[in-house]
């Protein structure tokens, strides 16, 4: 079974995946992969469609990540060629998830069920979800929870996100370093402006915090990565 990626891409296009819609394409990706002789699952939570398909049962296992769900088309009359469409045009492939990422999908997708044809030693897992674009919790966290309920893991994953720096595909980055979050709450006096030593404005504090924040040095960064922000 050979799988045009570019073919691929289009079809995933013409999808209407917005958060949290599927719009068709896990169900492609599930029907198309099944036909290739991987074992398919779909993991459903807080009404998000995600796919976890597997070739082979041995060890290393390499894994693939990647979502298919769009950001919505706003304005579609501003669009130069419909965003659901596919179309290809002076050589440019047109529609919403061209780049980010139904295309790095597609890409993959096709790439994988080439390799396995020939045989490969250990497995290949193919993750797909549908909430990257959305609030991010039942989609790849979901599948992870699945894989630790049923014994599944992986030895190493790429995540196919469009990375580059001046060409396109001109670097991969290792990994991400993470967030932290935090909420700062700043409590003031109310006052008259003609008595402003009885009052205290939480603005002023607040604007010296973030001051300090943004100005202190975190660290110098590593081989891997720029300092931190």
């Amino acid at each position: 079974m050979e799988v045009d990626p570019v073919a691929l891409a289009a079809q995933l296009i013409k999808c209407p995946s917005v958060t949290p819609s599927e719009g068709g394409a896990t169900s492609l990706l599930d029907s198309i992969l099944a036909k290739a002789g991987f074992s398919c699952t779909r993991v459903e939570r807080g009404g998000i469609q995600n796919l976890y398909a597997r070739f082979g049962t041995e060890g290393p296992v390499f894994g693939f990540n990647g979502h298919t769900d769009v950001v919505p088309v706003g304005n579609e009359a501003d669009w130069t060629h419909p965003p659901f469409g596919g179309i290809i045009a002076d050589g440019i492939l047109w529609g919403r998830g061209a780049t980010d990422m139904k295309s790095g999908v597609a890409a993959f997708v096709a790439a994988a069920i080439e390799t396995t044809r020939n045989g490969i030693p250990g497995s290949i897992v193919i993750m797909i979800t549908g909430d990257e674009e959305g609030p991010a919790k039942d989609g790849t966290v979901a599948i992870l929870d699945w894989m630790t309920e049923n014994g599944e893991r992986i030895d190493h994953c790429i995540v196919g996100e469009p990375t580059s720096l001046e060409t396109f595909g001109d670097m991969v980055k290792v990994g991400r370093r993470g967030s932290i979050n935090a909420t700062f709450t700043a409590k003031g006096i109310q006052g008259h402006v003609a008595y402003p030593h009885r009052a205290k404005n939480p603005i002023t504090a607040l604007v010296e915090l973030l001051h300090r924040l943004q100005s202190h040095k975190l660290d110098d960064g590593t081989e891997y990565f720029d300092p931190s922000t």
